[in-house]
């Protein structure tokens, strides 16, 4: 249950800093388009969700631990790094 209540609150800061930034809400939607699944409208519960393995994938990639939470500084960084060097 902690790990559902970390990613809530990761969204719930990400949510708070696009609120104020609307540069930053455009980089963080996209960012959250890109790691959708490309079926996630074939499958319940019909929601552009990452696919768990990859997202676990990723954050084991990035932070040595597949259940690993990033902070919102990181997420708000690589948003940003997208835009800035790969023009997405």
């Amino acid at each position: 249950m902690q790990r559902i209540a970390s990613w809530t609150g990761l969204s719930l800061r990400l949510a708070l800093r696009a609120l104020v930034n609307p540069r930053l809400a455009v980089d963080l939607l996209r960012l959250t388009w890109s790691f959708r699944a490309r079926d996630w409208y074939k499958h319940p519960p019909f929601v552009p969700l990452p696919p768990r393995d990859y997202m676990q994938w990723r954050m084991f990639t990035a932070y040595g631990d597949a259940n690993a939470v990033p902070p919102a500084r990181d997420v708000v960084n690589f948003a940003r790094w997208r835009r800035e060097t790969m023009g997405l």
